[in-house]
């Protein structure tokens, strides 16, 4: 499928429906006081930047697995509270709009959010990788020695960054620095939840053979309650490093389902990090088979 048939932009202001936010991916509005639709359009980021054009049928694709695995979560951890309601529209959306926003769509409930990317990773690879062959260190925390690229963690650790703007970069952190943001209560609460979202996670899509080598997770906090909420997406190919299991080998990069296909075309492209980058439709339909097939193996159903 073309890029020129991805769902790029979503404009309900026709409707009056207000747009709060809008992020690499997804539009955000809001249904009432309490509610908020996230909508995923089919755009994608690749080092902090939104390429021109998009990949068909994402937007998709990721809400209907972020919906699969709040399903799992909530039947995990029963006393973790998320955000996610329903991918069903709400009845204030006419139906001229539905046809765009569905499938693509979920409601979710409002909170405050918490000013930290929780990332776990299981695996080295990535920044984490680039920093321990110059320091020994991930995120400031000292690891063994002889570790090697790819390398399995003896246990997964939190390693949380900052929140930046839309078009700044997210900076590593230590614990310490994220207990300085946000409180030992908070944090201890995220790195909880984190690590054992993850463990859930990582042992369901292995039986399924994929290895999450990482993800990151966003919180929000209950005003009434004071708890933490699990929000935004969850372990889509756009926050994780999906790894096919039965290509795996250790001391080298991994092939992967999620965006690091894109990735490696903008880096031998010469093109990372730059503004006004157009996918070739090669890449545009790589790129949306990777998704799929991460989908299909997690899932177990046939692509959208």
């Amino acid at each position: 499928m073309a890029s020129s048939n991805a769902v790029t932009t979503v404009d309900l202001s026709q409707y009056d429906i207000k747009k709060i936010a809008s992020g690499k991916v997804r539009e955000i509005f809001e249904i009432d006081e309490q509610t908020l639709l996230f909508v995923a359009t089919d755009r994608i980021s690749a080092y902090d930047v939104i390429l021109n054009n998009g990949i068909p049928s994402k937007g998709a694709l990721l809400t209907q697995l972020s919906a699969h695995w709040f399903d799992l979560i909530s039947t995990w951890l029963p006393s973790l509270k998320t955000h996610f309601v329903s991918t069903s529209l709400p009845s204030n959306i006419p139906s001229a709009a539905q046809s765009q926003l569905e499938k693509r769509s979920m409601q979710v409930r409002r909170h405050a959010i918490v000013p930290l990317e929780s990332i776990v990773r299981g695996y080295i690879t990535g920044s984490a990788w680039s920093e321990y062959k110059k320091h020994g260190t991930v995120h400031g925390m000292p690891m063994p020695a002889g570790l090697q690229e790819s390398q399995r963690l003896e246990k997964p650790i939190w390693t949380p960054s900052t929140k930046a703007e839309q078009g700044e970069h997210d900076e590593n952190i230590s614990r310490d620095k994220a207990v300085e943001i946000v409180g030992e209560d908070v944090a201890k609460k995220v790195e909880e939840a984190s690590l054992l979202i993850y463990e859930k996670a990582r042992q369901y899509a292995e039986e399924r053979g994929i290895i999450i080598a990482d993800t990151k997770f966003e919180f929000g906090l209950d005003k009434a309650s004071g708890e933490i909420v699990l929000v935004d997406e969850v372990l889509t190919p756009d926050s994780s490093r999906f790894w096919p299991a039965d290509k795996y080998e250790i001391g080298k990069g991994q092939s992967s389902y999620d965006k690091q296909y894109l990735r490696d075309w903008l880096t031998n492209s010469g093109l990372k990090g730059k503004d006004d980058v157009s996918m070739p439709e090669e890449v545009v339909a790589e790129t949306a088979s990777k998704y799929r097939e991460a989908f299909e193996k997690i899932t177990g159903k046939s692509s959208l």
